[in-house]
């Protein structure tokens, strides 16, 4: 070798799937155990721990199963990532599980994975559960895959158990496109076949499970069209500008064209800043921050790109998705898509089909239940940058996340454009800026519900400001105090600040009680562009939910003129909009301010 240094070894990651207690955590114990993966104090500790006294002593499921709850139940839940590697390569193991309800780990674990192991009980034969596995592992692209035939030892090692497995699993494995799968016999706890091969299987001259890992070809990293989704941009100073980030797919380097998306700019690499220097060229994984020969208006969410291999940009797309939530999809609930560094409000406008997990044939359907897996179309409110998850894995691939809970509800993959262009966001940049007037009693949610429309709103890329009634008396209120009149002038500054902003093209969410109707109207009139808001609850509702004890204070005489008590509340007449906080959820309430303000804007 040139000057003595041995060729880096390539890294193969693989994850373990299949059905429960099919032996995914002892296979991979027993991989780590007998290739000295396994640190002699870890194997101290296990011993003392295992339960059944196995290999030696020692539990080796328990190598991956680190939870408490995984090893109290005797199960996996979580995805346990494990690092070995011999002498001719590097390995990263992804333990899934095997719970129809930890079907989102074994996703994760798919995502990132170059080839798949299932396991099969030999007892068994191939359940619903393995089915479903190799099918969600086809979505996320993997297309390697070994069929490790488990627990030989309890059917005598016979070959017609294991042909017979093979011959099922091989035309499933087949139509999902998979690459001709290997299939081996083996006995993860007793080690037949694992690392070295078994004398008591005579009939299979293939080699062991760790040997078709060590030969298995993988494509190189850097063969797909450069990709660069800008997470930060760097500013140190008011000469330097860097966008960092990690390189999702092929190369680039220094003096390279580079087409920014969504915008369409485009310039040259003039540098490439690393952790101990400058690089001459950078591929997947590496981060690294990208200098441009021009100052652009580039920022987090954006796509550098190879300008002869642009992306698709849209705001409509057809895509797979795997439903991870308990709560059912609704197609006229807006959610929260997650796609590279980008987020955006998104709605699924239809469900086409599920697929049937035993057969694969497409099933009608209106929405997806939890472990679902269907075809939909979805839509978003500002365009994405994207490419088909076939074509690349990290922009073909996206989550969505429930805009109340913040959970994420499903895992999806893109299929294909469904726009020759991308369409104007429904309310990106209002054509002409617009006024909501929170109104209502302490303690009635107008900031809550305001804060609630303003994040929906900016996900929706819309310019918009808050103004706060107890923020502005902080400020430009500040000598104000609490007569009719002072309220007056308050409402009355409030109203000239919304209405100049609005006359600039700003949605302005103005959140105060307002108690008077003469000065809201007179604030109406001023500004035009006007939406009114009467958020509204019962007072004693407006008292249990008072937690700085303000309604208190004014019931003792503390607090003179306190609007409800001792002053009056006048409600709107003919407010646009009436949310009832005390019975409707926020979301409820939100949606009706949101139809309200698309109508004054559309």
């Amino acid at each position: 070798m040139e000057g003595g240094r041995q060729p880096a070894k390539k890294l193969l990651r693989f994850l373990t799937a299949g059905s429960v207690d099919d032996g995914k955590s002892t296979l991979i114990g027993r991989l780590l155990h007998d290739t000295r993966g396994v640190c002699e104090d870890e194997i101290d500790s296990l011993r003392r721990a295992s339960r059944n006294g196995l290999a030696e002593g020692i539990d080796l499921a328990m190598i991956t199963d680190g939870l408490r709850a995984e090893r109290e139940q005797g199960i996996t839940i979580d995805v346990a990532y494990r690092y070995f590697s011999t002498p001719r390569r590097k390995f990263i193991i992804a333990d899934a599980p095997g719970h129809e309800q930890y079907t989102r780990n074994m996703a994760t674990a798919a995502s990132t994975a170059d080839l798949a192991v299932f396991l099969v009980d030999a007892t068994l034969g191939v359940l619903p559960q393995s089915r479903r596995h190799a099918f969600i592992a086809s979505l996320l692209g993997v297309r390697l895959a070994v069929v490790a035939v488990n627990k030989m030892d309890l059917v005598d090692f016979r070959q017609d158990v294991f042909e017979a497995i093979r011959g099922d699993f091989s035309d499933l494995l087949g139509r999902l496109q998979f690459e001709a799968p290997y299939f081996v016999p083996v006995s993860a706890l007793d080690g037949d076949n694992v690392v070295t091969r078994s004398a008591r299987t005579p009939w299979f001259d293939g080699p062991s499970l760790l040997d078709r890992l060590e030969a298995v070809e993988v494509a190189e990293a850097g063969a797909e069209p450069f990709r660069f989704p800008v997470q930060l941009v760097l500013r140190p100073n008011a000469v330097f500008r860097g966008y960092a980030g990690q390189v999702a797919s092929g190369r680039v380097r220094t003096g390279d064209p580079i087409l920014v998306s969504p915008s369409g700019s485009v310039s040259r690499v003039s540098s490439i800043g690393a952790w101990g220097g400058d690089l001459a060229e950078a591929a997947p994984p590496q981060c690294v921050a990208l200098c441009l020969e021009d100052h652009l208006d580039i920022g987090r969410g954006d796509l550098l790109s190879s300008p002869e291999a642009p992306p698709a940009v849209s705001r409509e797309f057809a895509a797979t998705l795997i439903w991870m939530s308990a709560s059912p999809l609704r197609c006229d609930n807006p959610y929260l898509l997650k796609h590279t560094s980008r987020q955006v409000c998104a709605n699924v406008r239809r469900v086409r089909h599920t697929i049937d997990i035993q057969t694969l044939a497409a099933a009608e359907a209106r929405d997806l239940a939890l472990n679902d897996i269907g075809e939909v179309e979805i839509e978003t409110h500002q365009p994405l940058c994207f490419d088909p998850y076939a074509a690349n894995r990290t922009t073909g691939s996206f989550i969505l996340i429930d805009l109340m809970t913040n959970h994420t509800v499903a895992a999806g993959m893109i299929l294909e454009n469904l726009a020759l262009q991308a369409a104007p966001a429904r309310v990106a940049v209002p054509q002409r800026g617009l006024t909501v007037w929170f109104t209502g009693l302490s303690g009635a949610g107008k900031t809550s519900l305001c804060r609630a429309v303003a994040e929906r709103l900016a996900m929706r890329g819309c310019r918009l400001e808050i103004l706060d009634g107890d923020v502005v008396r902080e400020h430009l209120s500040k000598g104000l105090g609490f007569s009719r009149e002072d309220r007056d002038e308050n409402i009355r500054r409030v109203g000239f600040v919304a209405g100049l902003l609005t006359r600039h093209g700003v949605i302005v969410l103005a959140a105060a009680i307002s108690p008077y109707r003469a000065v809201r109207d007179e604030v109406r009139a001023e500004i035009g562009d006007f939406i009114e808001v009467y958020v509204n609850a019962p007072l004693e509702v407006c008292e249990a939910r008072d937690t700085k004890g303000l309604y208190q204070r004014a019931r003792a005489g503390l607090i003179r003129g306190f609007t409800g008590i001792d002053d009056p509340y006048e409600p709107p007449l003919r407010p646009e909009v009436e949310c009832r906080t005390d019975r409707e959820t926020v979301r409820e309430s939100v949606e009706k301010v949101l139809s309200a303000i698309d109508r004054a804007l559309n």
